[in-house]
């Protein structure tokens, strides 16, 4: 069965003379088609997309009122309601992303802690969706890592799909449309890792069991506001999310992640690469965070050297990696090193990144993990060799994709 052909609705921002008179729209939250005239989706609510052209000139006052959500409770915006993902993000221990407003004295706590604190770790990993493969064994040996390294922010980026949830990267996405069905497995049992409840989501609950797609951050430091935005090109549900943080005093750091349009070669053309999306997100994302004095844009960018051409990086931007290690190939996937995909076809690429622009800030480390195996456990995968078929025993490791982790340290 083929997947549908879709195309990406005209959007345009509030107050653009062609907003009300366009086509009709699909919702990046619940996927759900509205009418051109319509700024809200008229299922859930979410505020519509905002599609900017090469030549038109960048608002970003009525793009952030178009398309962010500032996630703090009891905020209304522009006389509109709170979003239903608020979150208090320096909520009492174990209330997850359900936080009270009463609150304070933990978050004056958790404040004085960050103003002593100088080194900061932000991970961005990469979660297999093969709910079939030894799923338990895999998001305990994540959760390992994650106790291991104690990061303070971890970026995620997750789909939730038949009986699978999409992590960070959708390398084979040729038949994604036709899955339906809704399984929060995954995302229940991170929550349910010990190490869970150390962390603030940027979702409450009710929008991590219901969205078709989205990003997902945790932090351990207290959080100004989550926000996000759709990429109004994507037609796999790609969004820009950006949380914001006080380090002390005027010091503000920014934390951005997203998954770039993935490429899903398939029949009959074999050549759905979506660079020129791709390409185009990653420019937007820049343009956006651009007018942050500190920030960190990371994740899976999907990235093609060869057919993407170099990163757009703006002057001041820079590749951690590239800087810290240069000479090392930093493929985050790679079918010769991760043996757990030592049955598929050859495919060696730098697609995790970190990429930033910082003042305040130097960048100590940069470090991927997740390249051993865990111990004890296999699994069998039949490779067509000729006319036969080959059972080969391969090791499990946590995912397809290694993960990174970036250190930071706060210049005085």
């Amino acid at each position: 069965m083929s997947s549908p052909s879709r195309s990406p609705a005209r959007i345009w921002p509030p107050g653009a003379s062609g907003f009300s008179a366009r086509s009709e729209w699909s919702c990046a939250r619940c996927t759900l088609i509205n009418p051109g005239h319509s700024r809200d989706c008229e299922a859930c609510g979410s505020s519509r997309p905002v599609e900017l052209d090469a030549d038109d000139t960048l608002d970003l006052g009525a793009f952030a009122g178009a398309s962010f959500l500032p996630l703090q409770r009891g905020s209304r915006k522009r006389g509109r309601a709170a979003s239903p993902d608020v979150v208090e993000v320096c909520a009492a221990k174990g209330d997850g992303a359900k936080g009270e407003v009463d609150k304070a004295p933990d978050e004056k706590a958790c404040f004085e802690s960050i103003l002593d604190k100088k080194t900061f770790k932000i991970m961005t990993y990469n979660v297999w969706f093969r709910e079939d493969l030894e799923l338990h064994r895999r998001m305990e040996a994540l959760g390992d890592l994650i106790k291991n390294h104690n990061p303070d922010l971890i970026c995620f980026q997750v789909q939730i799909l038949n009986n699978v949830l999409f992590s960070f990267s959708l390398l084979n996405e040729t038949h994604m449309w036709e899955l339906q069905e809704v399984t929060p497995t995954i995302y229940l049992l991170l929550q349910k890792s010990d190490w869970w409840q150390e962390y603030k989501c940027s979702l409450s609950d009710n929008t991590a069991m219901q969205r078709p797609y989205y990003c997902m951050q945790v932090s351990k430091m207290p959080v100004e506001s989550f926000d996000h935005t759709p990429f109004a090109n994507s037609i796999m549900g790609r969004e820009l999310c950006v949380a914001h943080f006080n380090i002390g005093g005027v010091v503000k750091l920014v934390l951005a992640t997203s998954h770039l349009e993935s490429p899903c070669p398939g029949p009959p053309r074999w050549d759905q690469m979506y660079s020129k999306e791709r390409v185009a997100q990653a420019n937007k994302s820049l343009e956006i965070l651009g007018s942050f004095r500190n920030v960190i844009f990371c994740g899976d960018m999907n990235w093609d050297d060869k057919g993407d051409g170099p990163f757009p990086l703006p002057d001041g931007w820079t590749d951690a990696w590239i800087e810290l290690k240069p000479g090392e190939n930093g493929w985050t996937y790679d079918t010769k090193a991760n043996g757990m995909l030592s049955g598929n076809r050859n495919l060696q690429k730098r697609l995790d990144r970190f990429i930033c622009k910082l003042a305040d800030f130097k960048i100590d480390s940069i470090e991927m993990i997740g390249k051993d195996a865990i111990p004890g456990v296999s699994f069998v995968k039949e490779k067509k060799v000729g006319k036969g078929v080959r059972k080969l025993e391969l090791p499990v490791l946590p995912s397809d994709h290694f993960g990174l982790v970036l250190s930071i340290t706060h210049q005085a």
